[in-house]
């Protein structure tokens, strides 16, 4: 099992407003967070900076206390936004560089695509490591080969640090995942693309609790 964090990575949420259809940012993460999401990243790849950083401070602005706001890749929008922290992928900023711009208690999250990398991040000063993908996934095409049930035991079995399963994850195979060893699950398209949001988290945080009670019960009896 992984080491204890002061975050709960359970349901995590990056917005991708492409799918979002007739739900405006702010609703969509609104009624996200009601339906259960516990963290938001706010991913934008494709909007100049004063964009971001306005969809920053309003998505920030309607948050609910406990609920930490994420940027994607973007130190100076982080900063400007105040934000909670930071995800960064292998080809961002650094994560030392993140860490002493950013402080000590801002959360730092990492992509791992492979082991080789994971490896690698283990002594780095981030919060979480994301497994990513987990599955193949058409929201996010420029990462390796998907890790798998079997790649994402063998992570979590080399490291303490909390882990975030990513890519290709739905209703369908989110206890499994959370079987594996992920402390938390990151979706893109199972709550964006939703018609109702809400049910939408509802149902997979339902999932992941689920899934966590059975391990309790099944870790007792061992």
């Amino acid at each position: 099992m992984a080491a204890s964090s002061r975050f709960d990575f359970s349901l995590y949420l990056v917005t991708d407003r492409r799918l979002a259809g007739e739900f405006s940012l702010t609703e969509l993460v609104s009624k996200a967070v009601a339906g259960g999401v516990t963290v938001v990243q706010l991913r934008e790849k494709d909007c100049s900076t004063r964009e971001f950083l306005e969809m920053a401070l309003a998505v920030k602005k309607i948050l609910p206390a406990g609920i930490p706001l994420i940027i994607n890749d973007r130190l100076d929008i982080a900063l400007a936004a105040g934000a909670d922290g930071i995800h960064l992928g292998q080809s961002d900023l650094p994560a030392e560089i993140a860490r002493k711009y950013l402080g000590p208690e801002a959360i730092i999250g990492l992509s791992v695509e492979n082991f080789d990398q994971l490896r690698e991040a283990i002594n780095l000063p981030v919060d979480y490591l994301a497994i990513s993908p987990v599955f193949p996934t058409p929201t996010k095409t420029d990462t390796g080969p998907a890790w798998g049930i079997e790649g994402l035991r063998r992570a979590r079995s080399f490291t303490e640090k909390p882990l975030v399963a990513i890519g290709g994850i739905n209703g369908t195979n989110v206890v499994e995942v959370v079987k594996a060893g992920a402390d938390g699950v990151a979706v893109v398209s199972a709550i964006c693309a939703a018609t109702d949001p809400v049910e939408a988290a509802r149902r997979l945080r339902r999932l992941i609790e689920s899934a966590r009670k059975k391990q309790a019960v099944s870790a007792e009896e061992k």
